[in-house]
């Protein structure tokens, strides 16, 4: 009993040293907050995408694999930049890029938003985009099954 009682007792006190780091470590950034708290990172919504898209103040960047687009579609003026090529192309000088996706480079002030087939993926590329300093960078989570979803009953509608 003496022995489970001690573990119990060390294993609070690692806990609660934990705890404390993560408190210092809030606190610490809380001074230092500009450029952290400035990025606005939020998800859009089906209709903020339509917008943005007719609008074209965004680039939007499907992380899928490619041999998906192929297979059932993209959402119209997206440009494939599969998840795992993502750090490397945000990276490249302009002409690469533009010479591989056939697209301008965006810049770190650009709006970009990332999306995939239901969220996951894109949220990955976000996560990369902003650790490169992309601070105007989101997300669409509903990705491509959402699309696919909503510009089937508007169509269907329309009929």
């Amino acid at each position: 009993m003496q022995g489970s009682r001690l573990l119990l007792v060390n294993a609070r006190r690692a806990v609660l040293a934990s705890a404390e780091t993560v408190l210092w470590g809030l606190n610490s950034i809380k001074g230092n907050c500009h450029d952290f708290c400035t990025a606005v990172f939020k998800d859009v919504t089906y209709k903020e995408l339509k917008n943005l898209l007719k609008s074209k103040k965004i680039m939007l960047i499907d992380v899928r694999e490619t041999w998906e687009i192929l297979e059932h579609g993209k959402i119209p003026g997206s440009v494939n930049i599969p998840l795992d090529e993502v750090v490397e192309a945000l990276q490249m000088n302009p002409e690469d890029f533009k010479e591989k996706y056939n697209e301008v480079k965006p810049s770190k002030s650009d709006n970009l938003v990332f999306s995939c087939l239901a969220g996951v993926r894109s949220k990955k590329a976000l996560d990369t985009a902003i650790s490169l300093g992309f601070n105007s960078a989101q997300q669409y989570p509903g990705g491509w099954k959402e699309w696919a979803t909503y510009e089937y009953s508007e169509k269907k509608q329309g009929d």
